[in-house]
């Protein structure tokens, strides 16, 4: 399995210093810490679903419910959603919509158009590619699986909202930045643009997801 370079905060922290001032002044106030994965990749994957277009508090309860609705005694597995009716994963908190979608994640890791075993022996891209193929999981899902579960060191989520207003703060824009701009922005970043989501998102005192963007284009 090919390996892939991996989440590094003290190198990030020293580029990210050098290279852009005024994260150079964001680093003498925060010092983010890298992501510590708890679960598999299905368990990362249903709960970015269920963080999509809600707060990150919102979210903890809802992922809180439904693992005690699915699986109240062991880990959510794709079997376990998959003999879990629509209402009582409606009744945990999920939306119609997500509840298909959950569903619709758990069916392809059980149908194997899915391999979540597969995922960390590919390249950024092609992880984005394979996630996005289901149905409800679109670019931001994927980058939140990039950064946190598979630890890759240079994610850029240009669709963020945490991190558009973060940056249209700290670098005093007028509004918030396109993702085109965000690009531009980011470039001095590379190959760290994960660490500056981090410090980003920090400086918001927030968790992410500040608020997920919507995925519709999965759907």
């Amino acid at each position: 399995m090919p390996r892939f370079a991996a989440l590094d905060l003290d190198a990030a922290f020293a580029h990210l210093a050098a290279a852009d001032p005024v994260l150079a002044a964001l680093l003498e106030q925060f010092q983010p810490r890298a992501p510590r994965p708890e679960h598999g990749l299905f368990h990362d994957l249903v709960e970015a679903i269920v963080s999509q277009q809600l707060s990150g508090k919102a979210a903890a309860t809802i992922m809180r419910r439904l693992h005690e609705a699915v699986a109240p005694t062991g880990d959510m597995t794709p079997e376990a959603v998959l003999r879990t009716d629509h209402e009582i994963l409606r009744g945990a908190g999920l939306s119609n919509a997500k509840a298909r979608y959950v569903r619709a994640l758990a069916e392809a890791v059980v149908e194997g158009t899915l391999d979540l075993a597969a995922l960390p022996g590919l390249d950024d891209d092609a992880v984005a590619a394979q996630l996005t193929r289901v149905r409800g999981i679109g670019r931001w899902t994927a980058e939140m699986i990039l950064l946190f579960s598979l630890a890759r060191p240079d994610v850029l989520s240009t669709g963020d909202l945490g991190i558009r207003n973060a940056v249209m703060r700290h670098y005093r824009l007028p509004a918030l930045p396109t993702p085109a701009e965000l690009e531009t922005i980011a470039e001095p970043w590379r190959p760290h643009r994960s660490a500056a989501l981090l410090l980003l998102w920090q400086s918001l005192d927030n968790r992410p997801p500040l608020e997920a963007p919507r995925e519709d284009a999965a759907d």
